[in-house]
């Protein structure tokens, strides 16, 4: 990632360590700078992090989106794709994640 690139947060789960689903694109941003830095959320888990500008949105349940992006081949396994973290995904699937977290916004 470098400055200036979009992302889009897919979360699985409603927290992080829970096991009720989520399922729902929920945050939206632009990376800000090219920092790269680590943070230590626990003594063996110390992920890296980037700034990021997020925007107003509102939450975008994935179910309706699945038979239209192309990213995920699988239709049926929907969720494998995102088993391995940060992917990139084409413009126009992020266009319409985007353009659906943006529509409720009020």
């Amino acid at each position: 990632m470098k400055r200036g690139d979009w992302v889009v947060f897919y979360s699985p789960k409603e927290t992080y360590e829970g096991n009720s689903p989520c399922r729902k694109f929920t945050a939206l941003g632009q990376i800000k700078d090219d920092q790269v830095y680590q943070v230590e959320i626990e003594s063996d888990f110390r992920p890296f992090r980037r700034n990021v500008e997020f925007h107003s949105v509102s939450e975008a349940s994935i179910e309706p989106l699945i038979s239209e992006l192309s990213f995920i081949k699988n239709k049926k396994s929907w969720g494998y794709v995102f088993r391995f973290g940060l992917l990139q995904v084409p413009r126009d699937d992020f266009v319409l994640i985007a353009n659906r977290m943006l529509q409720k916004v009020e």
